[in-house]
């Protein structure tokens, strides 16, 4: 794993101002902006997890406020330890070793530029752990700061708390290898079935793919693909093809058709056919191992397309990314819905739900939850598709969550696994039932072998 530091930040100045002894962050807000491999080795803030990131240089700062002509941020070095987790917020202690004060920058930029951050981490309250050099950030730092150089220069952010820690590995559950239609069945049927559940299936034609809707997918250095600028996205989109969303009744209609069409959404795809699953994992990268991701979900915990929580869920698309930043699930039921930001979700809510009561639970907001949708479209119908949609904040786990727990298989083979699909009617043609797909399948179907 590459070298790595905490970065901390807080849009309250008072909790990075003056003496600062212990520190507590959402637990919805950790690993934001965080390299998605690293986010799921630490994401269950386990022993081994807490272990790793006391270990780590961390920099506590304030998120940016205008100066003047210029821009400045609280920012302080220093160590932490004593790590404590809940069920919504994470605690620690924070050991202060130099205190920058107020930093000025000349703009934005430039302080992004000194941690690695885009602009949108530099106002946001989390916790990230950013791949860098703690060192080459003091150095940068010391040029904006020169009174305290000597004591920068004296520092080695490298030296570590204790011995060195290595971070948790991944908590996978791979039920086996497949390299046949066969060996694929076979290890599902002695994968051991549970009463008042639902099966699903999802395909990786890579099996380093994470869980994670297009909207919510970030670059390597963890910062966001989409998620900013979700309600532009939808926005644009209903206003360039307006047509095409007049028979959707609800918002979660809507993401479904945008998400049929490409456009990044919280919702991620899986199905109610594991042959389905077998074909996306086996499409693209003919080399690479694929797999083919098991859900096993709650029947209780299953939705359906006019479900109140989908709406509530679906509806974070209308707020701005400032919007969802006001959004703080720890509060209680009552001081939750009270919130201006709870206000202007439930304003978007009544509008496709009328009689919808003022009151929206605040870990509902937060939770994944499996979606039966109409089955608007051929391409749902033939892939018996459903959805996780995602809430606000909300990651899911490797090993899953309540109500949804996740295995895996690894597909071997793969032009051999295709062959037998083919056999039985699983291709393009039934996958993708277009006109467009159906072509080009009877295109690869029938052109004669190059002569050699």
């Amino acid at each position: 794993m590459a070298e790595s530091f905490n970065y901390i930040s807080f849009g309250n100045w008072e909790e990075v101002e003056g003496e600062v002894d212990v520190v507590t962050m959402l637990r919805g807000r950790m690993f934001e902006y965080t390299p998605s491999d690293t986010e799921k080795r630490l994401e269950n803030l386990d022993v081994d997890a807490t272990a790793f990131l006391e270990t780590l240089p961390t920099f506590l700062c304030s998120e940016i406020k205008p100066a003047g002509n210029a821009v400045s941020m609280l920012i302080k070095y220093g160590r932490i330890s004593n790590i404590t987790t809940g069920r919504k917020k994470v605690s620690m202690t924070f050991a202060t070793q130099i205190d920058f004060g107020e930093v000025a920058f000349d703009n934005i930029e430039t302080a992004g530029s000194v941690f690695g951050a885009d602009r949108f981490q530099l106002y946001r309250t989390h916790w990230a752990v950013r791949e860098g050099n703690a060192q080459e950030v003091l150095a940068r730092l010391a040029d904006c700061k020169p009174d305290l150089a000597d004591q920068i220069a004296g520092h080695d952010a490298t030296t570590a708390i204790g011995a060195a820690v290595p971070p948790p590995p991944r908590d996978k559950k791979i039920l086996g290898i497949a390299s046949s239609v066969e060996s694929f069945l076979q290890l599902l049927y002695d994968s051991p079935g549970k009463p008042s559940t639902e099966t699903f299936f999802r395909g990786h034609s890579d099996a380093t793919y994470e869980l994670t809707p297009s909207l919510l997918r970030k670059w390597d250095n963890g910062d966001w693909q989409f998620m900013p600028s979700e309600d532009r996205l939808c926005k644009e989109l209903l206003i360039a093809h307006h047509d095409e969303f007049q028979g959707d009744q609800y918002c979660f209609d809507r993401l479904v058709r945008m998400q049929h069409y490409g456009l990044p959404t919280r919702l991620l795809d899986i199905s109610g056919n594991p042959l389905v699953a077998l074909f996306f994992a086996c499409s693209g990268k003919p080399k690479t191992d694929g797999e083919v991701i098991v859900f096993s979900v709650a029947s209780s915990g299953v939705k359906y397309y006019d479900s109140d929580t989908v709406s509530c869920l679906s509806n974070l698309s209308n707020l701005t990314y400032a919007q969802k930043n006001e959004v703080d699930l720890s509060l209680d039921l009552d001081t939750f819905n009270k919130t201006d930001v709870v206000g202007k979700l439930l304003h978007h809510i009544k509008s496709e739900k009328g009689f919808f009561e003022d009151r929206i639970v605040p870990d509902d907001l937060g939770s994944i939850v499996c979606v039966k949708a109409k089955q608007t479209n051929t391409r749902i119908k033939s892939q018996s598709g459903a959805f996780l949609l995602f809430g606000q904040e909300a990651t899911l786990p490797d090993a899953g969550q309540d109500g949804i727990e996740v295995s895996r298989v690894t597909i071997h083979a793969k032009e051999h696994i295709l062959a037998q699909l083919d056999r039985i009617n699983i291709n393009a043609t039934t996958v993708y039932p277009s006109i467009e797909q159906t072509a080009v399948h009877l295109r690869d179907q029938y052109q004669s072998l190059k002569p050699v």
